[in-house]
């Protein structure tokens, strides 16, 4: 019952997170093509808008702050332990557990603490951009720090999750796990 309960869980904010990053993988695509269109436009024409380049900023931030959360769940970040690899799953789903639980679920409460009143003031005033022809959306790229936090809180309660089921199966039903050091 509890392994349903723990599976369920991970799927539902695994497939969110799914969601996420196909979305963002559009995003890095628009981000890309405004570069080259921004290039061509100054080295081309001789114009440009302070607004389209500022925008490439908004997708950057966008893509690498939602992209986290994405990255946790398909095992891409780094990991740099000579032990973790000689590990058994149920070893490597134990660190990845404490490593959830002591470390990630922290780090991003205490960022989302500490960020948001500097979110909320942005939103306060309306932030704009200090540059002439800037965007009027400086609040709204603040307030990636905070979808930051929640996404990676989210993919840490699923790794959570995933990891005690690991530790819950018996030995001979513990799939393998995607954490090999990169």
């Amino acid at each position: 019952m509890l392994l349903n309960w723990l599976a369920k869980i991970v799927n539902v904010i695994d497939g969110f997170t799914e969601l996420t990053g196909k979305v963002i993988s559009w995003f890095t695509l628009i981000m890309v093509l405004l570069t080259f269109t921004i290039v061509v436009l100054r080295y081309g024409f001789n114009l440009g808008w302070v607004g389209m380049q500022e925008s490439v900023l908004y997708f950057h931030g966008l893509t690498f702050m939602l992209g986290a959360a994405y990255t946790l769940k398909d095992g891409g970040h780094v990991r740099v332990d000579i032990f973790y690899q000689n590990f058994s799953n149920k070893g490597k789903a134990l660190v990845n557990l404490l490593g959830a639980i002591f470390l990630l679920l922290p780090v991003c409460i205490f960022i989302f603490y500490i960020s948001f009143d500097y979110v909320a003031m942005g939103w306060k005033i309306m932030e704009k951009s200090p540059e002439a022809g800037g965007l009027p959306l400086v609040y709204l790229s603040k307030s990636f720090i905070l979808l930051l936090s929640v996404s990676l809180s989210l993919q840490g309660i699923a790794e959570i999750c995933r990891n005690l089921s690991i530790l819950l199966l018996d030995s001979s039903q513990v799939p393998p796990l995607n954490t090999e050091a990169k």
